[in-house]
C-alpha cells in the first residue's frame, strides 16, 4: 500500500514538473513571437579553426623546449 502512495506522490511531483515547464515554454514562444523574424534564423555551426603549418611547427618546438627542460631537471634530481 506504501509502494503506491509513493507512486502517486512522485506521479504529482512529475506533474507540477511539466506544468512549470510548460509555463516556461509559453513564456519563450511568446519572446521569441515579440522578436519577429530574427528568432527563426538557424544557430550556424561554428567552423573548425585551422593552424597554419608555421604554427604548428612553433607549437612542437616549444613543447620539445618544455621537455628537455623537464628532463634536464630530472637527470639532475636522479644524479
Amino acid at each position: 500500500m506504501h509502494i503506491l502512495v509513493a507512486i502517486k506522490r512522485e506521479e504529482r511531483k512529475l506533474e507540477k514538473q511539466l506544468g512549470n515547464l510548460n509555463h516556461k515554454l509559453t513564456g519563450l514562444r511568446a519572446a521569441a513571437k515579440a522578436l519577429g523574424h530574427s528568432a527563426n534564423k538557424e544557430l550556424t555551426a561554428t567552423r573548425k579553426r585551422v593552424l597554419s603549418a608555421a604554427g604548428r611547427a612553433a607549437i612542437v618546438r616549444a613543447a620539445k623546449k618544455r621537455w628537455a627542460k623537464v628532463r634536464k631537471q630530472a637527470k639532475k634530481v636522479t644524479s
